[in-house]
């Protein structure tokens, strides 16, 4: 009998063992998740065991060390997604360029040699258009279990530190961008003239904030020109008595908003719903910013999104069930 968990974070019981250990590994993160053989949750861990603590402690031991704090089988197979398979990672695994269809890319994991268990890691995907030279690591896990229909133009938009937009046409990956939304905040908050106005700590922004609103709509406005009105925000505290919190939401409408005009004018969505893969706050944000814009969008939840591309990667590759591959 295994304990899990509901969605909702509520304790709950399941007498199915586990089938597989689906593991996303961010930079700075890192979450592990049980699946039974339909891909349900039994149990999970999340942690500060990204890729920067991993290469210190060693991937190997991290990984052992969270499945064994789980119960899970020493040879339960292990599918991964992230930075676990970049050039700094545990394996390199070498980028699928696009286009590529979504199935494609899933059943090109690589597996890693010398482990008493069978552990894959999916690849990224590259874009290498000399004008605009892209990868990615991790998103092609949320995209594949988005539940994109097979057929037609999709824009896919997912919010982060580094913002990604796909385009996926007759299920397959053509085009994709990256705005450094969140890295962009980060600097700008303590490494300009904008720390005087946002103070030490930047408060979190709510989506109903009207001063997010009002700088979300100068941006979308001025078609993401966002570089001429940064230092607004500074003028807005000295002459106007703009708030450190106030002069946060300012800075996250207009570096959001900025974004997504950008964005619209490379893809140009026309009426086309698009599809936000995104989670708590920063997904509100997103949600607000593009119903300001007038743009219609369906919200996928992130953490579901890619445990289901990390269980349906799993599938491809033979690695629950009698082993054949989906």
């Amino acid at each position: 009998m295994t304990t899990g968990l509901h969605r909702n974070g509520e304790a709950s019981v399941s007498h199915d063992k586990p089938s597989i250990a689906a593991v996303d590994w961010g930079t700075t993160r890192m979450r592990v998740w049980l699946l039974d053989t339909a891909g349900r949750v039994l149990d999970e861990r999340r942690s500060d065991d990204g890729l920067l603590t991993a290469r210190s402690r060693g991937f190997s031991v991290v990984l052992e060390q969270h499945l064994a704090a789980l119960r899970a089988p020493v040879t339960l197979p292990v599918i991964i997604c992230g930075m676990a398979g970049s050039r700094q990672g545990w394996l390199e695994v070498p980028y699928v360029d696009v286009p590529a269809p979504i199935g494609g890319i899933l059943k090109s994991a690589t597996a890693v040699k010398g482990e008493r268990s069978d552990i894959r890691i999916i690849p990224g995907l590259a874009q290498r258009l000399q004008s605009e030279p892209e990868v990615l690591r991790g998103e092609e896990t949320q995209l594949a279990g988005a539940d994109l229909p097979e057929k037609g133009r999709h824009i896919v938009c997912m919010p982060g530190t580094h913002s990604k937009w796909i385009v996926v046409e007759e299920g397959v990956v053509s085009r994709f961008g990256t705005w450094m939304t969140g890295e962009l905040f980060s600097l700008l908050a303590s490494h300009s003239i904008l720390r005087h106005s946002l103070g030490e700590k930047p408060s979190t922004v709510a989506a109903d904030n009207a001063t997010f609103r009002h700088w979300c709509e100068t941006a979308l406005a001025s078609g993401g020109d966002i570089a001429s009105r940064l230092f607004s925000i500074r003028a807005a505290g000295l002459l106007h008595g703009l708030s450190p919190d106030e002069a946060a939401a300012a800075l996250s409408g207009l570096l959001i908003g900025g974004e997504i005009a950008s964005a619209r004018r490379v893809y140009e969505p026309g009426r086309q719903e698009i599809v936000l893969i995104s989670s708590g706050a920063l997904g509100a944000l997103y949600g607000t910013a593009l119903e300001i814009a007038g743009m219609a969008f369906r919200p996928v939840d992130a953490d579901e999104a890619v445990r289901a591309g990390l269980f349906a990667a799993a599938r491809r590759n033979g690695m629950i069930g009698n082993g054949v591959a989906a």
